[in-house]
Protein backbone atom coordinates (compact mmCIF):
# COMPACT_ATOMS: atom_id res chain seq x y z
CA UNK A 1 0.00 0.00 0.00
CA UNK A 2 3.34 2.34 0.82
CA UNK A 3 4.18 2.23 -2.86
CA UNK A 4 0.98 2.95 -4.13
CA UNK A 5 0.78 6.08 -1.71
CA UNK A 6 4.27 7.20 -2.70
CA UNK A 7 2.72 6.75 -6.49
CA UNK A 8 -0.22 9.37 -6.21
CA UNK A 9 2.26 11.24 -4.50
CA UNK A 10 4.58 11.56 -7.00
CA UNK A 11 1.65 12.43 -9.62
CA UNK A 12 0.18 15.09 -7.55
CA UNK A 13 4.19 16.58 -7.44
CA UNK A 14 3.77 16.63 -11.40
CA UNK A 15 0.30 18.29 -10.99
CA UNK A 16 2.12 20.54 -8.73
CA UNK A 17 5.19 21.51 -10.76
CA UNK A 18 2.12 22.28 -13.77
CA UNK A 19 0.19 24.40 -11.29
CA UNK A 20 3.25 26.74 -10.65
CA UNK A 21 4.12 27.53 -13.91
CA UNK A 22 0.15 28.20 -14.35
CA UNK A 23 0.36 30.35 -11.53
CA UNK A 24 2.98 32.71 -13.30
CA UNK A 25 4.78 32.78 -9.73
CA UNK A 26 1.87 32.85 -8.06
CA UNK A 27 0.56 35.80 -9.38
CA UNK A 28 -2.33 34.17 -10.25
CA UNK A 29 -5.18 33.20 -7.78
CA UNK A 30 -6.84 29.53 -8.49
CA UNK A 31 -3.28 28.49 -10.64
CA UNK A 32 -1.48 29.27 -7.02
CA UNK A 33 -4.68 27.51 -4.95
CA UNK A 34 -4.46 24.30 -7.24
CA UNK A 35 -0.51 24.50 -6.82
CA UNK A 36 -0.26 24.70 -3.26
CA UNK A 37 -3.38 22.07 -2.44
CA UNK A 38 -1.42 19.51 -4.88
CA UNK A 39 1.92 20.39 -3.34
CA UNK A 40 1.15 20.36 0.13
CA UNK A 41 -0.87 16.58 -1.01
CA UNK A 42 2.15 15.86 -2.62
CA UNK A 43 4.36 16.33 0.37
CA UNK A 44 1.48 14.29 2.65
CA UNK A 45 1.51 11.67 0.96
CA UNK A 46 5.27 11.16 0.82
CA UNK A 47 5.38 11.61 4.11
CA UNK A 48 2.81 8.76 5.02
CA UNK A 49 4.58 6.46 2.65
CA UNK A 50 7.55 7.13 5.03
CA UNK A 51 5.90 5.13 7.60
CA UNK A 52 7.10 1.89 5.90
CA UNK A 53 9.53 3.29 2.92
CA UNK A 54 13.12 3.60 3.79
CA UNK A 55 13.49 7.70 3.16
CA UNK A 56 16.04 7.48 0.77
CA UNK A 57 14.58 5.51 -1.58
CA UNK A 58 11.15 6.90 -1.14
CA UNK A 59 12.37 10.37 -1.81
CA UNK A 60 14.76 9.42 -4.80
CA UNK A 61 11.28 7.56 -6.45
CA UNK A 62 9.09 10.32 -5.54
CA UNK A 63 11.38 12.82 -7.07
CA UNK A 64 11.64 10.28 -10.09
CA UNK A 65 8.15 10.42 -10.74
CA UNK A 66 7.79 14.29 -10.70
CA UNK A 67 11.07 14.80 -12.62
CA UNK A 68 10.47 12.18 -15.38
CA UNK A 69 6.97 12.77 -15.47
CA UNK A 70 6.67 16.60 -15.25
CA UNK A 71 9.50 16.61 -18.10
CA UNK A 72 7.40 14.25 -20.46
CA UNK A 73 3.95 15.79 -19.82
CA UNK A 74 6.13 19.19 -20.91
CA UNK A 75 7.11 17.45 -24.47
CA UNK A 76 3.73 16.15 -24.66
CA UNK A 77 1.42 19.32 -23.97
CA UNK A 78 3.97 22.80 -24.18
CA UNK A 79 6.23 21.74 -26.83
CA UNK A 80 9.47 21.02 -25.19
CA UNK A 81 12.31 19.64 -26.71
CA UNK A 82 11.77 15.83 -26.87
CA UNK A 83 15.52 15.44 -28.46
CA UNK A 84 17.35 11.98 -28.21
CA UNK A 85 19.23 12.93 -25.57
CA UNK A 86 16.62 14.34 -23.07
CA UNK A 87 14.29 10.82 -23.59
CA UNK A 88 17.50 9.03 -23.26
CA UNK A 89 18.24 10.54 -19.63
CA UNK A 90 14.33 10.52 -18.70
CA UNK A 91 14.54 6.37 -19.54
CA UNK A 92 17.64 6.62 -16.78
CA UNK A 93 15.61 8.16 -14.10
CA UNK A 94 12.62 5.61 -14.95
CA UNK A 95 15.05 2.68 -14.72
CA UNK A 96 16.75 4.12 -11.46
CA UNK A 97 13.06 4.23 -9.71
CA UNK A 98 12.24 1.02 -11.00
CA UNK A 99 15.36 -0.87 -9.65
CA UNK A 100 14.97 1.36 -6.31
CA UNK A 101 11.20 -0.31 -6.19
CA UNK A 102 12.22 -3.90 -7.79
CA UNK A 103 15.37 -3.75 -4.94
CA UNK A 104 13.47 -2.53 -1.89
CA UNK A 105 13.05 -5.74 -0.38
CA UNK A 106 16.43 -6.94 -1.09
CA UNK A 107 18.08 -7.25 1.79
CA UNK A 108 22.29 -6.50 0.96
Amino acid sequence: MSWIVLSVAGLLEIAFAFGMKWSAGFSRLWPSVYAAVTGLGSIWLLSTSLRSLPVGTAYAVWTGIGAAGTAVIGMIFLGESASVARVACIALILSGVLGLRLSAGVVA
